[in-house]
């Protein structure tokens, strides 16, 4: 299914396609630049995302502005969303009926951005856009090309706030991000040349 922002935005405050969507306060669809290169992708909004209905604003966004800013980025210039768009009960991870009925809208983000990278932000975005067999702790950092978009996972900011042994390993990928930014910009320059 094809949307423009406005009918995907109508479309996801109306929807009740599973549960979440009685217990929210807000459905949290994305943030950020519309036409980016990165695409940032989450679990699923928390406490604090439910409430003013934006991804990534809590303690987690805060922490993933700040690494965001390490590589020279602002959350302006990437695009933020998540996999379930409504606030799954005591943050738990969502279940499968829920992110199933959610990644259409997804994939309607990925239609409507058009990202040359996305970043998956724990296991549970991992398992839905990088591969359903994905081990986090074993494959995070590794690219995997997909119909012509890199995909990166690594760990989500919540767990390094819950693990500060994981900070290292998330910079290295946040390292591997710039790198791979700056290559596909350069590759674009030189095909315009």
């Amino acid at each position: 299914m094809h949307y423009e922002w406005s009918a995907l935005y109508e479309t996801l405050r109306g929807c009740t396609g599973c549960g979440l969507a009685q217990t929210r306060s807000h459905v949290v669809i994305g943030d950020g630049n519309h036409s980016a290169a990165i695409m940032l992708v989450g679990e699923g909004p928390g406490r604090e995302e439910d409430l003013q209905g934006i991804p990534f604003v809590g303690n987690a966004g805060k922490l993933l502005d700040k690494m965001l800013a390490a590589i020279a980025l602002d959350r302006s210039e990437v695009y933020i969303c998540n996999i379930v768009k409504c606030r799954p009960p005591q943050n738990r991870v969502p279940a499968d009926v829920e992110a199933m009925a959610c990644l259409p809208y997804l994939r309607a983000q990925f239609a409507l951005v058009r990202p040359k990278i996305i970043v998956c932000l724990g296991a549970t975005a991992a398992r839905y856009v990088y591969d359903e067999s994905v081990r986090i702790t074993r494959d995070r950092g590794v690219w995997k090309c997909k119909k012509g978009i890199w995909i990166l996972p690594t760990y989500h900011p919540a767990a390094l706030l819950r693990d500060e042994g994981k900070k290292r390993d998330a910079w290295e990928d946040f390292k591997k991000l710039k790198s791979k930014y700056l290559e596909l910009q350069q590759k674009n320059m030189e095909k315009k040349e």
